[in-house]
């Protein structure tokens, strides 16, 4: 069992620095002379008079220190955003920290300072807006007429209710002043490139951060189902309603669509996602002796059920060997969502983990691990837990019910009294969440 848990954390280890975003920077942009490369397309920087650097997000500091060495002197300025504790000293660009899930002034400060910055650029600027995962959050302005506290409301519902990050952005960009295509309508006319580190399920550029320089293909109409699929249409402020059935009736402007000519000089590019780190997990996996299959990159739904998937294939790789033969080791990405019951202290990794060990119970020569690859998991300094077969066992004798800690969404709070959350420190990445399974 020492084993199991040492390569466990050794294999989510190697999965986590294949998502480092410098690296990812470097890999796609590449400067020769004035020539500078972005994924498959070549800017000519002699063409430009200034270069921008703005974006928002739990990378993006990195992202950006990884740029600057790019393009040194070449930089006019810079303004980016990330979490509390996530800031690097850069020379060319200020860095802003602010507060992540649930927004804060501070997030408001820094977008303010982004869009004052795009005010200055002009036909002959490039700008290079640097998103990752968590952007949403950390850019929080809202649109006029409404208020941080509003946003701070709606997020927290939409965070409680289960709704996936897909359902939560549509929302966060039609209650944005700088979402859903509004970064690129406020940095326009200059060229806008994007670089993007994926944290959302499938890679679609108008959810990663709520897609603030990529045509939206959401609606009023849409956030006004969400409110209503969660039915908290009478939870979130009176004013996020108003304002959304204006929208719906087309009394409020929709989002910039594809199409609209702000688009014409915006270049996205993904520069890294899940799949960098499930591979590279998978890779060191094999490197220690296990027959190691990747499930999913995709795995979406409510977090307790999900788990006991998980344990189910451990069961069945117990019984028959399928689908991986022992010592196996299957891995699985994407973003499970938590409907919050309870009043505890947990995340989506925590909860997984904890659900997950109560089927594993007295399961001989079993590990599994969850962790979200930003280093945190909701409102906690854990990144997620590990736990065993003999996990529930140990937690019974130390008085502890996992039942009943699951039943109040205080996951946190078990793994913390028997010694087993997952504790990284920040990351500097988010490629949203990994989960390891070994059986010996």
């Amino acid at each position: 069992m020492k084993k199991l848990r040492t390569d466990i954390r050794d294999i989510f280890d190697y999965g986590l620095k294949a998502a480092d975003p410098g690296e990812a920077i470097r890999r796609t942009i590449v400067l020769n002379g004035d020539q500078l490369t972005v994924g498959d397309r070549i800017f000519d920087l002699s063409k430009y008079e200034r270069i921008f650097i703005v974006g928002a997000g739990k990378a993006s500091s990195a992202m950006a220190k990884a740029l600057e060495k790019i393009l040194g002197d070449r930089i006019a300025g810079g303004e980016v955003t990330t979490k509390y504790d996530y800031g690097l000293s850069l020379n060319k660009v200020s860095i802003n920290e602010a507060a992540h899930p649930v927004p804060d002034e501070a997030g408001i400060k820094g977008t303010e300072k982004i869009l004052n910055l795009l005010e200055k650029c002009g036909e002959k600027d490039i700008v290079f807006c640097l998103i990752s995962g968590g952007g949403s959050a950390l850019m929080p302005l809202p649109v006029a007429g409404l208020s941080l506290a509003d946003k701070q409301a709606t997020t927290q519902e939409l965070l409680k209710c289960g709704a996936n990050i897909h359902e939560i952005n549509t929302i966060r960009k039609h209650i944005s002043g700088i979402k859903g295509g509004k970064l690129a309508r406020a940095a326009y006319p200059a060229t806008l490139v994007t670089p993007i580190l994926s944290d959302v399920i499938g890679d679609n550029l108008d959810a990663i951060a709520s897609g603030p320089t990529v045509p939206d293909r959401s609606s009023f109409d849409d956030s006004l189902k969400i409110l209503e699929k969660y039915n908290i249409t009478k939870k979130v402020p009176s004013k996020v309603l108003d304002y959304i059935m204006r929208g719906k009736e087309g009394r409020e402007p929709e989002t910039p669509k594809e199409g609209d000519p702000i688009f014409d000089k915006s270049y996205p590019v993904i520069i890294g996602s899940s799949r960098l780190s499930l591979n590279a997990a998978r890779d060191r996996a094999v490197e220690l002796g296990y027959k190691a299959l990747i499930l999913s990159s995709y795995v979406e739904g409510e977090t307790k059920d999900v788990a006991r998937v998980h344990a189910a294939i451990i069961r069945e790789i117990l019984a028959t060997g399928n689908p991986v033969k022992r010592p196996a080791c299957i891995i699985s990405g994407g973003e499970t969502t938590v409907t919050i019951r309870g009043s505890g202290l947990g995340g989506r990794n925590m909860e997984f983990v904890l659900a997950a060990a109560i089927d594993m119970d007295d399961m001989e020569g079993v590990a599994l691990l969850s962790g979200g690859t930003d280093g945190t998991d909701g409102p906690t300094d854990s990144a997620g837990a590990v736990a065993d077969g003999n996990t529930i066992k140990r937690a019974g004798e130390m008085g502890q019910s996992a039942e009943e800690y699951l039943q109040r969404n205080d996951s946190y709070n078990f793994f913390k009294g028997i010694g087993d959350l997952l504790m990284t420190g920040p990351t500097m990445t988010n490629v949203m969440d990994l989960r390891i399974i070994l059986v010996a």
